[in-house]
């Protein structure tokens, strides 16, 4: 067994189904461009209050920049990018966020396109302030389920390809930790995780910057959580609630030890919406994902291949992650 533990490296809290999050960098985000144009196979991340985007272009228009929102069903695109597109409108729906249920308007996009994937998509889309989601857009399973999405912190960089069928028992590198996954309303679920004795089951998150538990995993946990912070989260539809953050301990993913994995405490609308509100149920976003030198998402084989750390192959890590990142608003202090 390997032992990691979360590094948190973030700037603001944006997290939800959809993803979420208000900006705190300097550019605006529906009207930033992506730096450079993307490569036929890997494209370059930047980084919004430390989120990852991607360069996407819409009606051979852009790149715009997008976040990769592995926990989200829809792709979103902002209402600003949209009134600049100006692409028809579409009947409103219902989302869930972090923060519960709301109606949101919708537009139609007809050609929506990761230039390295090459494949147009037909989507209607969400609508949500720029400001809310923290970039132009976020693209949700609905444009990544047929692919492999591959994000890698050594480089900075993501390559978003079309997935190759593995064998289940294909070898792999000794720093590689391949974790199968259950696919549930097209997002992947681990199950071999484990607090102590107790089975716990693992939403993969990209659009989250924080792993977020649900209340049947905070009983389980009981003071062995230490200390809890109350903080404010924001949702893409600008909704807000309330967490309590702290560290859980000995929390292991396959064969993955964590020593202290911050999370965010909450009966999240998404927990009810995958129904993993009986049973502990963690969304793990991308402060624990940082831990690693690359993650792999792979949705048809429904795999997720972790790389450790260099030099980790055979040893285990004690890092200490501080209990609450910068940027992280804590209410009782404002």
């Amino acid at each position: 067994m390997f032992g990691v533990s979360s590094s948190l490296v973030m700037w603001a809290l944006p997290l939800g189904l959809l993803s979420s999050g208000p900006l705190s960098g300097r550019t605006n985000p529906e009207t930033a461009p992506a730096a450079g144009q993307p490569d036929a196979i890997q494209l370059a991340l930047g980084e919004t209050s430390a989120r990852l985007t991607v360069p996407v272009a819409i009606t051979q228009q852009g790149p715009y920049n997008f976040i990769i929102d592995t926990g989200a069903e829809r792709t979103v695109v902002s209402r600003e990018l949209a009134t600049r597109l100006g692409p028809a409108a579409g009947a409103a729906v219902h989302v869930t966020s972090m923060t519960g249920r709301s109606l949101a308007t919708t537009v139609i996009v007809p050609d929506l396109k990761i230039e390295s994937i090459g494949t147009s998509h037909h989507i209607i889309a969400p609508a949500f302030e720029a400001r809310n989601i923290g970039a132009a857009g976020l693209l949700g399973i609905d444009t990544l389920r047929d692919h492999e999405v591959t994000i890698d912190f050594d480089t900075g960089t993501m390559a978003v390809r079309p997935s190759v069928k593995r064998k289940r028992n294909a070898k792999h590198a000794a720093d590689e930790i391949v974790v199968s996954a259950k696919d549930r309303f097209g997002q992947l679920i681990v199950t071999d995780a484990y607090y102590g004795n107790a089975r716990v089951q693992v939403v993969l998150d990209t659009g989250s910057q924080v792993t977020m538990g649900n209340d049947a995993l905070r009983r389980k946990v009981g003071r062995s959580v230490g200390v809890l912070q109350t903080i404010e989260l924001t949702s893409v539809d600008g909704g807000t609630t309330l967490a309590q953050y702290g560290q859980v301990p000995a929390m292991r993913v396959s064969n993955v030890a964590f020593d202290a994995l911050p999370v965010a405490f909450a009966e999240a609308e998404p927990f009810k919406r995958f129904g993993l509100t009986k049973r502990p149920a963690i969304m793990l976003g991308m402060d624990a994902m940082r831990s690693f030198r690359r993650v792999e998402i792979d949705f048809p084989n429904r795999q997720v291949r972790f790389f450790l750390p260099r030099g980790m192959r055979n040893k285990r890590a004690d890092f200490e992650a501080p209990l609450l990142p910068p940027g992280l608003r804590n209410p009782a202090r404002d």
